[in-house]
């Protein structure tokens, strides 16, 4: 499946937080939540090397009208619900259409 629509974060949790931010980001993988369904071609979690608390996460959907759908549904309402309590400000969201590239884990 070709990603038609992504975007990249970044969360910048509270001081000490950013091993729960990691572990409530990653939960996005589970069964039933929005990393796992088929329309999420990449899912990517990281930390900076620098800062343990700034958290970047990468997503890769099949189309943006597929992105939209699913992040409204009640498991990832969830997690932005709990991802809220966590954050030190506002998360920094860039969007993008994907040209080319390889993901391969």
């Amino acid at each position: 499946m070709n990603v038609g629509y992504g975007f990249n974060a970044t969360l910048t949790a509270r001081p000490g937080m950013g091993d729960r931010l990691v572990a409530l980001l990653l939960t996005g993988l589970h069964e039933g939540s929005p990393g796992a369904s088929e329309y999420c071609v990449v899912y990517l979690v990281c930390r900076s090397a620098s800062d343990p608390d700034v958290v970047h996460v990468t997503e890769g959907w099949s189309s943006e009208e597929d992105h939209h759908r699913i992040f409204a549904g009640e498991a990832a309402q969830a997690i932005v619900a709990q991802i809220d309590g966590l954050l030190a400000g506002e998360s920094e969201y860039t969007d993008y259409v994907p040209v080319r590239g390889k993901a391969a884990f």
